[in-house]
């Protein structure tokens, strides 16, 4: 089992940048494939991207691409979320996840593991 904690989300304006941090527990991070996720107000949990083990596959949602950029850094446990033109619709929870699946999730349902999440909020 991986134990997962986000960081670096907070309040940003209209076309500015974040990096979001997710560090996982245990020896065996490099086995999980991993994904970030949301889940705005009102709204269910969305896929935002996701990484392969070794980090040389990446899926993104629609809404993210050529905005967001997961990668990790197996030596430290750890998957970053660069997100840079935020839009004020990209404002919600984001959720770091893990998969011990060999194949790259593309949906919330996929992941088995979760983090508690960490605010983003993006004003006008």
């Amino acid at each position: 089992q991986v134990q997962l904690v986000e960081s670096g989300g907070g309040l940003v304006q209209a076309g500015g940048s974040l990096r979001l941090s997710c560090a996982a527990s245990g020896r065996t991070f490099y086995s999980y494939t991993m994904g970030w996720l949301r889940q705005a107000p009102g709204k269910g949990r969305e896929f935002v991207a996701a990484i392969g083990r070794s980090g040389g596959t990446t899926y993104y949602a629609d809404s993210g691409k050529g905005r967001f950029t997961i990668s990790r850094d197996n030596a430290k446990n750890t998957v970053y979320l660069q997100m840079n033109s935020l839009k004020p619709e990209d404002t919600a929870d984001y959720y770091c996840a893990a998969d011990d699946s060999p194949y790259v999730p593309s949906s919330p349902g996929e992941f088995d593991y979760w983090g508690q999440g960490t605010q983003v909020t993006v004003s006008p």
